[in-house]
């Protein structure tokens, strides 16, 4: 899993979205939406993940940047009293949270989420609807255009391949 916050709305009235995606599918499996930056929000995003989670017997690493709500005492003892490997970013470079980083551009940027000036009821309402389409209709090209919740529910690995855009020497490239 991969974890991020990020800013909803205008500076004049802020709230905070905590996001935790699985790295493989894009699914967002689990969020929450809060007026503050406190680890409650990552918590209870951390809670309905651990509550969606498909793969329990599975081993599980959860990434995130060194934000102070994973830092948290809290946030580290959930993780590890649910078996989980936390990973942390060595420094605060976006990079090094992509996939994270990415989910909440596209929400921001597809479904224009960060754009509304209205009370938190209303946020909450939008976000969850942005992400029920985003799991069950947004198909991604590394995803081989299924959806997060298409990908999430096979019972096989299916790695992405990449062509070089070589054309005479022709190299596939599995991530």
């Amino acid at each position: 899993w991969v974890s991020d916050i990020t800013y909803v709305g205008k500076r004049t009235n802020p709230s905070y979205l905590a996001l935790i995606t699985d790295a493989y599918s894009k699914k967002i499996v689990g969020y929450n939406v809060s007026n503050s930056l406190s680890v409650q929000g990552s918590l209870k995003a951390l809670d309905m993940a651990l509550k969606n989670r498909y793969y329990k017997e599975q081993p599980l690493i959860h990434h995130s940047d060194r934000g102070l709500q994973y830092c948290s005492n809290d946030y580290q003892e959930l993780l590890d009293k649910n078996g989980i490997k936390a990973s942390m970013t060595e420094k605060y470079d976006p990079y090094e949270n992509a996939v994270a980083e990415r989910i909440n551009g596209i929400l921001k940027q597809e479904f224009n989420i960060a754009k509304y000036e209205a009370n938190l009821k209303i946020k909450k309402q939008i976000i969850n609807e942005s992400i029920k389409i985003y799991n069950q209709e947004r198909p991604h090209l590394s995803n081989h255009m299924l959806t997060p919740n298409q990908m999430h529910k096979q019972s096989k690995v299916e790695m992405k391949t990449y062509k070089s855009k070589k054309l005479n020497n022709e190299v596939i490239v599995q991530l």
